[in-house]
């Protein structure tokens, strides 16, 4: 996996443009998998509920919006003359791959990643026009970079099953902390370069897995997981700062946790 990102450039896939008249997208197809955009109408306050969806072939994998050191987040990026803009996307927990330099996180099976559009136009009929760049790995990584085309017309929605697509993906991201499963204290020490947290887990669902996320100039290494202490344990990742800014206060930082069949999402920030 170290070396993914130097053989990725010979191995790009290019897709053409597709038309399609419905609430989803003709699929992308690419070595490992398929790929497609499910979207239902505007609703009155102008969001457009939609997901990616990743269809991936037995042993392949993709990637969650911070892999590592070796590998590609998903990026999708709107065509503003369709009259749609995209606000969010959002990812489901995913696992960690590898050890030492070739550690990533991702995804190995099908994934959907919800997405937040919102309408910008007063137009009846919208197109969406997404140019998608991801990454796919078997044994090595495959950029993957195409175009997904879809039309909502004055609020028809074609197929009920892709409504419930949407909801079914919405429904697997992880949930808002809870009394039971939550951050109980942070802390970063500057001079070892490490985030303290202390998390309150759910009872009997195993070891937690850690996954952070945030802006650019900063990288996590592997999270080491304590043990436990009633209900909380504690965590320590290791924190890398680059650039002129090296400074983690005031920047927002995603922390995803897995445990068991639970998950959890929230945000971290430091003084």
């Amino acid at each position: 996996m170290a070396q993914c990102l130097a053989k990725a450039s010979l191995l790009v896939a290019l897709f053409l443009p597709s038309q399609s008249a419905a609430a989803t997208s003709d699929w992308l197809t690419s070595p490992g998998g398929a790929i497609r955009l499910v979207a239902s109408p505007p609703k009155p306050d102008g969001s457009i509920p939609a997901v990616l969806e990743i269809k991936l072939e037995s042993g392949w994998k993709t990637y969650w919006r911070d892999p590592g050191a070796s590998g590609i987040p998903p990026q999708i990026t709107l065509d503003p003359a369709g009259g749609v803009a995209l606000e969010a996307i959002r990812f489901p927990a995913p696992k960690t791959f590898g050890e030492g330099p070739g550690r990533y996180v991702g995804y190995d099976s099908s994934v959907a990643f919800p997405l937040t559009l919102k309408r910008v136009s007063g137009e009846k009929d919208l197109t969406v026009r997404a140019t998608v760049f991801l990454g796919v790995c078997e044994d090595i990584c495959i950029p993957v970079q195409g175009t997904l085309d879809l039309t909502l017309k004055g609020g028809v929605f074609d197929n009920p099953l892709d409504g419930a697509r949407i909801d079914e993906a919405v429904a697997a991201l992880p949930k808002p902390p809870s009394e039971d499963f939550r951050v109980t204290k942070t802390a970063f020490d500057e001079q070892a370069g490490t985030i303290h947290l202390d998390l309150r887990l759910p009872r009997n669902e195993g070891k937690p897995e850690i996954f952070l996320a945030g802006p650019a100039g900063i990288s996590f290494g592997a999270p080491v997981v304590g043990d436990l202490s009633g209900d909380e344990r504690r965590v320590d990742i290791p924190v890398k700062l680059f650039g002129k800014d090296r400074k983690i206060g005031g920047k927002a930082i995603a922390l995803t946790v897995r445990a068991g069949y639970r998950s959890m999402e929230t945000t971290l920030a430091f003084d």
